[in-house]
């Protein structure tokens, strides 16, 4: 068994940043920890990785963060399991309120953008790998593969097939027997 390495770390301590100019960041992980990342997000393989961005101050406690993903992944097929690469890139964007306050509603409406209180440090590369993961196609497919259908019955008895279970298949049936009858 290998040990896979610990998932790297890019922290900013929030007192440390300054708050008159942007603080730029560039996160390319070396093979072993893209390896580290696609081990945690279930991954075949991250052959190719960057988030790049910067942490912009807004206002005297505030801090906005906007970055690009750029990767290449390999998924599982979720049909075959073969493997699926796939060419992301996405645009990430968060703010980071000091003065963030949860809604007390049970429906409370979401805001458009992603607002969260300010950390005493916020870790880039955690950033990086959550916005990996919602970048991620969900239902990865190989060309080709499809989900076959699944018949099963007790011996003797004729299985229900996908088909019978359309509300029409019914009268499609009665409008046969009608036509036999001549009706």
């Amino acid at each position: 068994m290998t040990d896979t390495p610990a998932l790297p770390r890019m922290p900013f301590r929030v007192a440390s940043l300054p708050t008159r100019k942007p603080t730029r960041f560039a996160f390319r992980p070396n093979a072993d920890e893209r390896a580290a990342i696609a081990d945690t997000l279930g991954l075949i393989g991250l052959p190719d990785f960057s988030f790049v961005g910067q942490l912009q101050p807004e206002g005297r406690h505030d801090f906005h963060l906007t970055a690009t993903l750029v990767a290449e992944v390999v998924q599982p097929c979720v049909v075959t399991l073969a493997p699926v690469p796939a060419s992301l890139r996405d645009e990430s964007s968060r703010h980071y309120l000091a003065n963030y306050a949860d809604p007390e509603e049970a429906e409370a409406e979401i805001p458009e953008e992603d607002t969260e209180p300010l950390p005493e440090e916020i870790d880039v590369v955690q950033v990086a790998i959550e916005a990996l993961a919602l970048a991620l196609p969900p239902f990865p497919r190989a060309a080709g593969a499809e989900l076959g259908e699944a018949v099963f019955g007790p011996p003797g008895i004729e299985p229900l097939r996908q088909a019978d279970l359309n509300p029409f298949a019914g009268l499609a049936s009665l409008a046969g027997k009608l036509k036999e009858k001549g009706e």
